[in-house]
């Protein structure tokens, strides 16, 4: 046996030390090729293949293909044009322009303040404790506020009409193809 490269493995010429029987050969695999061979790196049917060089894309016209490729195309437009897909939308827009807004606007703030106002961030708040860190420590407390809401928004008005949005969609899809996954 060789590898892809070309190179024999083991003592033999199909890769099995000498003396050796060879079991039976996988299926489509080179004859003297084993299950138990461990230089026998071939890809599983169907893993890691790609679509244009594999035999399967080979034995489906090319009509067929691009028929369903189109097919797939109008059911992704008729999804976006629905009225359910714009209210997922919708609902993500009205959480994150605002949030997006607000948290900017005090990130700015925050360093415009450093900046123009050294005097006021230095102000001592408690013991060696000033605004600037008050601030500072308020930024990164912001950042785990705005996530925790964001991920709370999502799972109480998003989540659920997205997954139905997802459901529909891969069900239009295998119709389109004809049932095919």
């Amino acid at each position: 046996m060789q590898s892809r490269n070309g190179r024999p493995h083991g003592g033999g010429h199909d890769g099995s030390a000498p003396g050796e029987r060879s079991a039976p050969s996988a299926v489509g695999a080179p004859e003297g090729t084993r299950y138990d061979d461990p230089w026998y790196d071939a890809l599983a049917s169907g893993w890691g293949e790609s679509v244009a060089g594999s035999p399967a894309a080979a034995a489906v016209p090319a009509a067929r293909r691009e028929r369903e490729q189109v097919a797939a195309v109008d059911v992704y437009l008729e999804v976006q044009r629905s009225a359910a897909f714009q209210e997922v939308r919708s609902r993500y827009r009205r959480f994150v322009v605002p949030a997006v807004a607000g948290f900017l606007v005090w990130y700015v703030g925050y360093v415009v303040a450093a900046t123009t106002a050294p005097g006021l961030m230095a102000h001592r708040v408690v013991g060696a404790v000033n605004v600037a860190m008050v601030a500072g420590l308020g930024q990164f407390l912001s950042t785990f506020l705005l996530t925790w809401a964001y991920a709370r928004h999502a799972r109480l008005r998003r989540d659920r009409a997205a997954l139905e949005l997802r459901w529909d969609t891969q069900e239009m899809t295998r119709g389109a193809r004809g049932g095919a996954v």
